[in-house]
C-alpha cells in the first residue's frame, strides 16, 4: 500500500509539473500580446517587453480607434456571427436529428453523401457561380448561407443524439401524444445543451474569424466584417510608410515602431468578444467535449 501511495504521489507530482509547463506554453504568447499592446513602441522595438508592459501607453489603441470603419466591421461581424450561428445550429440539428433515428430509412444513404463532401468539393469557381446565380454576391447572406452546415458538426451532433437520447424517451413521448417536432423541441433540445454549446462555439468562432468568404463574395465596404477592416488597416499603414518620402528618418522610424504595437492591439481588439462569451458557456463546453468518452 505504501509503495502504491508513493507511486501515486510521484505520478501526481509529475502530472502537475507537466500541466504547469503546458499552461505556461499556452498562456505566455497571449499574455505577451497583451503586454506588448500596452507597451511603449520603442521598448517593444528594442525587445525589452517580456512579461510586463514597459512604458505603459494607449497610443496603439488610440491609433486603432481613429480608424472609424472599425466600428462598422464590429457591427457586421457581430451580426454575421449571431445570425450565422443561429442558422448553423438550426440546419445542423434539422439534419442530425433525422439521421440519428433508426426509423428514418434513407439515413445511411444521406450519411454516405455527407461524408463524400468532407473529402471532395466542387471547387471555388463552381461554388462562386452557384452563389452568384442565387443572387447572394455582395449581400448579407453571402456570409451565412454557403457555410450553413459543417459535415463534421453534423456527424458529432448525430452521434450525441444517438448515444444520449434513449429510444424509450421517444416511445414515452409518443404514448403521451407528442409528435416528432414536439419531441425534438421539448425533450431532445433541452437534453442537448452541451453539444449545442460546443458546436455553437465552433460555428461562432468560425464566423468571427472569417476573412476568406468576405474576400470572395463581398466588395461593398459597408458589408465588410471586422477581419477585413483590420487587415486593410495594417496594409494601409504599411503603404503609408512606404509612400512617406517627405517624412524625416525619425518620423519614419516612429511610424515603423508604432506599426508593431498596432499589430498586437488589433489581435486584442479582435479576440475580446470571444473571451467574453466563453465563460458563459464553459460548463456546457466541458460536458460537450466528453462526448464519445467511455461511460461507466
Amino acid at each position: 500500500m505504501n509503495r502504491r501511495n508513493h507511486s501515486d504521489t510521484i505520478f501526481d507530482t509529475a502530472n502537475v509539473i507537466i500541466m504547469c509547463v503546458l499552461l505556461l506554453i499556452f498562456i505566455w504568447p497571449l499574455w505577451f500580446v497583451v503586454a506588448a499592446s500596452f507597451s511603449d513602441p520603442n521598448e517593444l522595438w528594442m525587445g525589452n517587453v517580456v512579461l510586463l508592459p514597459k512604458g505603459f501607453t494607449l497610443e496603439a489603441y488610440e491609433k486603432l480607434l481613429e480608424y472609424s470603419d472599425i466600428w462598422v466591421g464590429y457591427k457586421n461581424s457581430i451580426l454575421y456571427t449571431a445570425a450565422g450561428t443561429l442558422v448553423n445550429l438550426a440546419a445542423t440539428v434539422a439534419l442530425a436529428y433525422p439521421l440519428s433515428r433508426k426509423d428514418f430509412m434513407p439515413r445511411n444513404l444521406i450519411m454516405m453523401m455527407l461524408i463524400v463532401t468532407m473529402y471532395f468539393s466542387g471547387g471555388l469557381i463552381p461554388t462562386y457561380l452557384v452563389v452568384k446565380n442565387l443572387g447572394m454576391v455582395n449581400t448579407f447572406w453571402a456570409m451565412i448561407i454557403p457555410g450553413a452546415i459543417s459535415t463534421y458538426n453534423v456527424i458529432v451532433t448525430r452521434t450525441y443524439f444517438s448515444n444520449s437520447i434513449p429510444a424509450e424517451l421517444h416511445n414515452a413521448a409518443k404514448i403521451d401524444g407528442a409528435n416528432n417536432l414536439q419531441f425534438l423541441w421539448k425533450i431532445v433540445l433541452p437534453l442537448s445543451k452541451p453539444i449545442l454549446a460546443v458546436i455553437g462555439l465552433y460555428y461562432a468562432v468560425g464566423h468571427w474569424n472569417d476573412y476568406y468568404t468576405a474576400l470572395i463574395y463581398l466588395y461593398d465596404k459597408k458589408l465588410f466584417p471586422l477581419t477585413c477592416f483590420l487587415k486593410n488597416m495594417i496594409i494601409d499603414a504599411s503603404l503609408s510608410m512606404e509612400g512617406s518620402f517627405g517624412v524625416s528618418a525619425t518620423e519614419m522610424e516612429k511610424m515603423i515602431r508604432l506599426s508593431q504595437s498596432l499589430k498586437y492591439s488589433t489581435i486584442i481588439i479582435s479576440v475580446i468578444p470571444l473571451l467574453i462569451i466563453y465563460p458563459f458557456i464553459q460548463k456546457f463546453f466541458v460536458k460537450g467535449v466528453m462526448i464519445g468518452s467511455i461511460k461507466g
